[in-house]
């Protein structure tokens, strides 16, 4: 570890204050998503939002978009997209005598997929090459994504009507998850006041955003989170945790190796957002709902009795403890 490893754990924790504060100018209440975005950001994962429409997901990764200097690319998810549409297609270009690529929107460093649940299952498996392997084939050939690249994927409530179960490997590339509700009613109120004051006008604000960060920043911000120092203890804790999920009487299908390597890289980045060198056990313990709620499948008698995951995994938090 490095001398400077405070000084540029510092400058993290600053980066991120800052772009807290400028969202806040826009986005009301639902903060644990901007939380959310950034420690999925830095840790080099995707995020997967369950959230009705109408809770500014859309408007919030715009605005990180922009601060971050990220390209940004935006695909509407319905039943009819194909999966070319997403990935693009080879066509045939006369002048050249040759098949050249026409990118689809998935050629971006920042790419959010809104409503994918919309999508069908086949068009769904067409993000898993991207997510998981930075790249995409086409006919046969492969394309390198751009460097970083970060998906966001939003997702309407499974009750929901027109939607589709988001397969369970396309699940598990998603490193965090996270949901958003309607308002409360003062945060409700505090849309209106706004509205009223003409805080809330999309162009204005966007006039004025400057960015923060970059990508090469973002990068050096990923190698210093890897020095941060993980206690065998705390490694063990994250063994257990994602154990339980495959010993528990409600849950059919437990948490994968990846759920492990996301609190790992997860906790790290918390630790620097709280200005510190090395994880705790309640860096990993913030991040375990993220982290499992959306890799659980419970078993038929758990769902028919009404049992939610977000029960289940608050029961392991508090049965796993810290050895």
């Amino acid at each position: 570890m490095t001398d400077d490893i405070t000084t540029r754990i510092e400058a993290i924790a600053d980066a991120y204050e800052e772009i807290r504060k400028t969202t806040q100018q826009v986005i009301v209440g639902n903060l644990h998503l901007i939380d959310g975005i950034f420690i999925t950001m830095i840790s080099g994962g995707h995020l997967l939002i369950e959230g009705v429409p109408g809770t500014a997901k859309t408007t919030a990764c715009k605005i990180i978009a922009k601060l971050i200097n990220y390209e940004f690319r935006r695909v509407q998810g319905a039943v009819d997209t194909q999966p070319a549409d997403i990935i693009g297609v080879r066509i045939f270009d006369r002048d050249s005598n040759e098949f050249v690529l026409r990118e689809g929107p998935i050629f971006t460093n920042f790419l959010m997929v809104d409503e994918m649940n919309r999508l069908t299952p086949k068009t769904q498996s067409a993000l898993l090459e991207a997510m998981s392997e930075r790249q995409v084939t086409i006919d046969g050939d492969t394309y390198q994504l751009p460097n970083p690249y970060f998906v966001i994927a939003t997702q309407n409530p499974h009750e929901a009507e027109g939607t589709f179960p988001l397969i369970e490997a396309q699940c598990d590339r998603f490193m965090f998850s996270t949901t958003l509700t309607h308002l409360d009613a003062e945060n409700e109120f505090e849309i209106l006041r706004r509205e009223r004051a003409g805080e809330l006008d999309w162009e204005q604000y966007n006039a004025r955003i400057t960015p923060i960060l970059n990508p090469e920043k973002v990068g050096a911000m990923r190698a210093t989170v890897q020095e941060i120092m993980v206690d065998e203890t705390v490694l063990t804790y994250m063994r257990d945790l994602v154990f339980a999920t495959r010993n528990h009487g409600d849950i059919r299908l437990g948490a994968s190796s990846r759920a492990s390597i996301a609190l790992f890289r997860g906790a790290r980045v918390r630790a620097a957002l709280n200005r510190r060198t090395y994880v705790i056990p309640d860096d990993v313990r913030a991040l375990v709902l993220p982290v499992l709620r959306h890799r659980i499948l419970l078993t038929r008698e758990a769902i028919i009795t009404g049992i939610k995951p977000e029960t289940v995994i608050a029961g392991i938090i508090e049965s796993v403890g810290v050895s």
